[in-house]
């Protein structure tokens, strides 16, 4: 089994509510407020209900994922909640930073020390993160217009930088 197996991590059907959400938060003006309020918010909500839901996962209907790194300059555990791009049952994630010019921390994080933890659901993995392949990449790119529309926005909204693509692969897969 892979990773996105063995964590229970899908992506589900959306409602309407779903999709306006996704919709908004795609806009520009709605990136930029939740690059700034939502990762607290889903982090109060996360912590109310002992791990069983976000706000991204009750208003949007996307699975969140709890990838936690290790700190670059700090060395201390660094937990960000992030959207995953299940792809043959492994699972990918792209450094958007909700369309910001910034590359996001995790993933200086992961490039400095590959190795992380990641949770849904209460299901726990250890995993290394690596670079999607030209070919991966591609694939994965336009699996992430499916998973939320915003990520098309993201990457076009995205100029200054490359964004990142990294895929997750278990630690003993990955000879750890």
């Amino acid at each position: 089994m892979g990773l996105a197996t063995d964590l229970s991590y899908a992506i589900p059907g959306s409602t309407a509510l779903h999709r306006g959400v996704r919709a908004v938060a795609s806009t520009r003006q709605g990136a930029w407020t939740l690059a700034r309020v939502l990762p607290a918010l889903d982090r109060l909500v996360a912590r109310l209900t002992h791990g069983r839901t976000t706000l991204v996962e009750q208003l949007a209907g996307l699975p969140v994922l709890v990838v936690t790194t290790t700190g670059r300059r700090t060395g201390l555990p660094r937990p960000a909640q992030l959207v995953g791009i299940p792809v043959d049952d492994e699972i990918a994630l792209l450094g958007t930073n909700f369309g910001q010019s910034g590359t996001p921390t995790w993933v200086l994080n992961l490039e400095a020390d590959p190795r992380a933890t990641v949770t849904h659901r209460g299901a726990t993995a250890e995993v290394v993160a690596r670079p999607a392949t030209d070919a991966e990449r591609t694939r994965i790119l336009a699996l992430a217009g499916r998973v939320y529309v915003g990520y098309p926005k993201y990457l076009r909204r995205v100029t200054d930088r490359r964004v990142r693509v990294l895929v997750l692969e278990r630690a003993v897969a990955a000879g750890r």
